[in-house]
């Protein structure tokens, strides 16, 4: 039980910070299809790959202090900001995890948009079919999305990208 919070104590020690609940829920699942072993089971939702499990684990470890969970107003909404205190760093210490090295992944997430991560987590989500029925699903599934052609493109370029990483 402790080993999937450890895993993400990781993942928010490289990550140094994640604004967003809807980004964080997109970065997990898309290193997860990248082979990052975490285990957070995931269903598709309005915004995409969601995982309750995420969710109640991210809370469980800002009850705990590891993480700082901040809220902030952004008028007509509030922003979430994620951050490993250093008692999670402690936590994370006692740990001996197996984990790949995710730092040039979490960097290449980091500097996207929850929208542009929304798309990318979509099509991992329907990457069973083949490319042409994939980018059909995501505009019947997503339609209020409006993705360009373009938009598209860069997801898969990206998607390739990140699978290349693994090589």
């Amino acid at each position: 039980m402790l080993n999937n919070h450890a895993k993400l104590m990781q993942f928010f020690s490289v990550a140094d910070g994640v604004t967003g609940r809807k980004k964080l829920q997109k970065m997990i699942y898309i290193l997860q299809k990248c082979n990052v072993p975490f285990e957070e089971k995931y269903q598709f939702h309005f915004y995409g790959p969601y995982s309750e499990e995420l969710t109640l684990r991210v809370e469980e470890l800002c009850n705990l202090g590891f993480l700082q969970e901040e809220k902030e107003d952004k008028s007509n909404y509030y922003q979430y900001n994620y951050k490993i205190t250093s008692t999670g760093e402690d936590f994370l210490d006692q740990f001996l995890l197996d984990m790949p090295d995710m730092t040039t992944k979490v960097g290449m997430l980091k500097e996207r948009s929850s929208r542009f991560l929304e798309l990318v987590s979509t099509m991992f989500y329907f990457d069973d079919l083949p490319l042409e029925e994939n980018i059909e699903k995501v505009h019947t599934v997503k339609p209020k999305q409006n993705y360009s052609h373009e938009e598209i493109q860069e997801a898969v370029t990206f998607i390739k990208k990140l699978k290349d990483e693994d090589k």
